[in-house]
């Protein structure tokens, strides 16, 4: 790699390896060149293998490991807000609900504040710090051991506490989509807990900002088809929408505009878009 590389491309590769995610602002920045010219980097790196791009920057190319807690809650954190606002409104008040682990279910439960009387299963501390800003909320809180870098609980006592419920609504997130569908995370012990959740729930809602689809992991969730709804932030290409429409399931975006067969934000264009 190092020999042929240009100086530019081994600085990047290096930065990324250090820092996670980093974005074509930031590196345009630091070597004082257009956006475009990072753009194109970045293209051939991802093209060979050496990294992976991203909506808006790069990441390492791995599929086993994922950006710290940290570096997540900052990532697209302006897209996970207006999609969780979104969610909020396919949510009526008075329902029972699972919420899992996720930077994006935490921007779901901040939404959720504005509605009333939900009972709320999850095994999220931050997600429990959250919502206890609302006296009108019953919040359960699964058992098991918490993961001390995101306050996540996870374990086979998670997983026993989830089955004994059935609820209205199971919200979850992972951390790729295949172009196949399949739905992918890092961790195999919060995998079980995300297919507990949608075995138990009456209608699962998938959240997954942009940068989700076509993103590398290694532990199976499941395949899309088995949510109910998919609320995302920009429209997919047109080989995840084929996957989509064949999968039956109700794509949402969170945006200015509805494409095509979606539902958006706006209440004209609200319902069950196949």
């Amino acid at each position: 790699m190092g020999k042929k590389l240009p100086p530019r491309h081994r600085q990047i590769i290096g930065m990324v390896e250090e820092k996670g995610y980093i974005s074509i602002e930031r590196l345009s920045q630091h070597f004082d060149v257009t956006p475009q010219t990072i753009r194109r980097d970045i293209n051939k790196l991802s093209d060979d293998g050496l990294l992976r791009r991203y909506h808006g920057g790069a990441g390492p190319n791995t599929s086993v490991s994922n950006f710290s807690y940290s570096e997540r809650r900052v990532l697209r954190s302006v897209e996970k807000s207006r999609v969780a606002r979104l969610v909020a409104k396919h949510i009526p008040n008075n329902a029972s609900l699972f919420l899992d682990i996720g930077t994006s279910t935490e921007e779901v439960a901040k939404a959720l504040l504005s509605k009333s009387g939900l009972r709320v299963i999850t095994n999220n501390m931050n997600v429990v710090s959250i919502l206890s800003g609302s006296e009108d909320f019953e919040i359960f809180i699964t058992g098991g051991v918490v993961r001390n870098h995101d306050l996540g609980i996870l374990g086979d006592a998670t997983v026993d506490f989830i089955k004994q419920f059935k609820v209205d609504f199971g919200i979850v997130s992972v951390a790729g989509i295949d172009p196949d569908g399949t739905l992918i995370d890092f961790d195999y012990n919060e995998v079980r807990v995300t297919r507990a959740i949608m075995a138990n729930s009456r209608r699962v809602f998938l959240v997954a900002d942009h940068s989700k689809f076509g993103r590398g992991a290694m532990a199976r969730i499941g395949h899309i088809s088995e949510v109910s709804a998919l609320f995302t932030d920009s429209p997919p290409s047109q080989d995840f929408m084929t996957v989509i429409e064949n999968a039956g399931i109700n794509l949402y975006i969170a945006g200015s505009g509805p494409a095509p067969g979606t539902a958006d934000e706006e209440p004209a264009g609200e319902g069950d878009i196949r």
